[in-house]
């Protein structure tokens, strides 16, 4: 049982005066002579001697010296794994020893054991072994003892995460959690998790994400180890972690949980804007703009990846597996949530976090102004959604778009989405062209449905090249076409600037057509099409349902019969495609007949706006004049009902997605464990600056 400690320990990363009662045989510096004891036991340990024999206070003594943690792991680095091997009953006794020290009251012993035990794992681990799950469990705990073992240093873990103890040691105890789930780049081959799935910590992270405070203080690595767990061998058998998170309703961890995502995403879109705004200001740089934005974007893209993509997992494991999350997706705040405070833990060096001690907040110029996660989520996604030129910013994309995806799939997502009475000004960023320059575009209050759709025809525009990332246009069409789904099912009338929709939809067949030779090669663009089409069904089919007002249909016909000749030539291409045979035959047959109400709409106005402009004697008609004639010949138009326009695939990670998440996970656990080592080294630096000072 683990006692309440009588007095604050030191932070890691401040020296504590050793109180060990070893004395220094030799001339020198005190600190520096501290040093080489350390150093000297640690070498005495891993060559095979044990200097705890005969002495019965030794490991008294020994917690309470300061840690060499860089010396501990670079010794064993330098080990073979034979030369390790001969020397496992030391490495265990050590680590048995550093376990019956957590069980204590004494404030340096129990820090001191928290060090050595990181460095211990955190070294075996970096070695490379056949059967590296066992492999590491016997050298580091012994086979026969390790499920003993590791119950009490999870039941220690646990105690100092949700007691009442000092920031350092709870900062220690996630940093060794951290490192036991990271220890390997594939999550799932890692054996000493299931000791953890044994021994749960979900309550103790939970008691952390709803507590204000300690969520400050160790929210962002709370939020990490919850995500990692998750993860575990999540399509192979059971994972406590997963169960616990879906069934949660806790409204205060809910609520932390989104605090901690919506902090960083908010760091990071105050950032970006910073960024921006100095890019853009003044004579010169707007000079030289275009010449930097070919730059930015690349910068962007790798600092966005490693900074977020821990945190947008967790929004999405969230959103995909707690439907109890969608009301903290809703919450409403006039003041975003604070970012985390800074901590020697996982914190990735590329995510800039405030000096400790200060809450950082973003607060925007009218604070009566409504936000939420949603809001913030949507404004990351803008900038996100613009750097796809590499597979990482395409990879961050991509997940942009599952949990928007996930989002509007949920009812009670898409009725807060969709309420004419929650209205928020979302900031979107637009990306840098020809004929514009980067701008956040400030749109004024209006449903979020209205900003996801902003959203969604942006990427739309400004994605069309001859390298289409087509899997991404397949995921943004989806989720307008879900969001068109729900408008028709609930009756909702949006009141939305739906032309602009239009144009772009109809812009990007017209890409497709021009680039066809091309594209027909990377991709299935006949499927792409077909969802375009099938929205367009949606609208023709079913716009009375949702539409704002009459005039609407009106406009869509007008459209539609405007650029009559983009339709025409994609029904040719696919009647070509689908009689000559090959690998796209059936899509583009699919094509061919998801066309069959927009040309009868074409080949049912046509003529009759020609014989108008006859019988009046005009070579060309204004737009009011043809809308007129639109008007006037409803009656006569034949449609053909078609089936399921209004049903798609409901979103599942298994099978279509897992492989995707699988690299993901890999990529966050090898950037969490590259971090760690980065704060090692600079804890490291301190404590020797510190030592040169005094």
């Amino acid at each position: 049982m683990v006692h309440k400690m009588a007095s604050t320990p030191s932070s890691p990363t401040t020296p504590t005066t050793p109180t060990s009662p070893i004395s220094p045989t030799s001339l020198g510096s005190p600190k520096k002579l501290m040093k080489e004891k350390i150093a000297g036991i640690y070498d005495t340990f891993l060559e095979g001697s044990n200097p705890a024999e005969g002495n019965p206070n030794f490991w008294h003594e020994l917690f309470l010296m300061k840690v060499n943690a860089v010396y501990l792991e670079d010794r064993i680095a330098q080990m073979t794994l034979e030369e390790i091997m001969a020397v496992k009953e030391n490495i265990n006794q050590l680590f048995a020893q550093c376990c019956i020290a957590l069980h204590g009251d004494h404030q340096i012993k129990l820090v001191n054991a928290l060090q050595t035990l990181c460095a211990l794992v955190q070294a075996i681990y970096g070695k490379k072994m056949s059967d590296h799950g066992y492999d590491v469990i016997n050298i580091l705990i012994g086979f026969d003892s390790a499920e003993a073992q590791m119950q009490g240093l999870l039941e220690s873990i646990h105690t100092f995460l949700v007691g009442d103890y000092p920031v350092s040691l709870k900062n220690l105890s996630l940093k060794l959690a951290l490192i036991l789930v990271t220890a390997t780049d594939n999550v799932s081959q890692n054996t000493v998790i299931e000791y953890i799935m044994i021994n749960s910590i979900f309550e103790a992270i939970m008691q952390i994400l709803a507590d204000p405070i300690a969520r400050q203080q160790h929210g962002y690595e709370a939020m990490l180890l919850l995500t990692i767990l998750v993860n575990y061998r999540k399509h192979e058998a059971s994972n406590p972690y997963i169960v616990k998170l879906s069934i949660l309703d806790d409204e205060l961890a809910l609520n932390g949980l989104g605090c901690v995502i919506s902090a960083a995403l908010t760091n990071y879109n105050r950032k970006h804007h910073a960024k921006l705004e100095q890019s853009t200001g003044g004579l010169i740089s707007s000079i030289t703009s275009f010449v930097g934005s070919m730059f930015v974007a690349e910068q962007e893209t790798v600092e966005c990846v490693s900074t977020n993509d821990a945190v947008l997992l967790a929004l999405y494991e969230a959103v995909h597996l707690n439907r109890n999350f969608f009301t903290v997706l809703s919450h409403v705040t006039t003041v975003p949530g604070s970012s985390p405070l800074s901590s020697p833990t996982a914190a990735h060096p590329a995510v800039e976090r405030p000096a400790q001690g200060v809450v950082s907040e973003e607060l925007p110029s009218d604070l009566s102004q409504p936000t939420n996660i949603l809001v913030t989520f949507l404004t990351y996604s803008s900038i996100a959604l613009q750097n796809t030129k590499d597979e990482n910013g395409i990879n961050n994309a991509k997940l942009c778009f599952i949990i928007l995806t996930c989002i509007v799939e949920d009812q009670y997502a898409n009725a807060f989405l969709h309420d004419a009475n929650m209205m928020f000004s979302v900031p979107l960023h637009r990306i840098h062209m020809y004929h514009r320059k980067p701008v956040i575009e400030k749109n004024p209050s209006k449903p979020l449905a209205c900003a996801l759709l902003d959203l969604m025809v942006e990427f739309i525009i400004t994605h069309m090249m001859k390298n289409l990332p087509a899997e991404l246009y397949s995921k943004s069409l989806g989720v307008i076409h879900r969001a068109l789904c729900y408008q028709k099912r609930c009756r909702v009338r949006l009141a939305y600037t739906w032309k602009d929709l239009w144009s772009a939809l109809m812009n990007f067949l017209k890409f497709l057509l021009s680039n066809e030779s091309h594209l027909i090669k990377m991709c299935n663009i006949f499927g792409l099409a077909s969802q375009v089409a099938n929205i367009f069904n949606l609208f023709i089919t079913y716009g009375d349902t949702f539409l704002p007002c009459p005039t609407s249909y009106d406009e869509l016909y007008y459209e539609i019969i405007r650029v009559h000749q983009i339709f025409d030539n994609l029904y040719s291409m696919a009647l070509r495609h689908s009689t000559n045979g090959g690998e796209f035959k059936d899509a583009a047959t699919r094509l061919a007949n998801s066309l069959v109400n927009v040309r009868a709409i074409i080949n049912h106005f046509t003529p009759k706006i020609d014989s108008w402009a006859a019988v009046n004697h005009l070579s060309a008609l204004s737009e009011e004049q043809v809308l007129e004639v639109i008007r006037g010949n409803y009656d006569t138009l034949t449609l053909k009902l078609q089936d399921n326009l209004d049903h798609y695939e409901k979103y599942s990670e298994k099978p279509k997605e897992s492989s995707f998440f699988t690299q993901l996970v890999r990529a966050i656990v090898a950037n969490v464990r590259r971090s760690i080592a980065v704060t090692n080294l600079e804890q490291f630096s301190l404590l020797q600056e510190f030592a040169k000072i005094h």
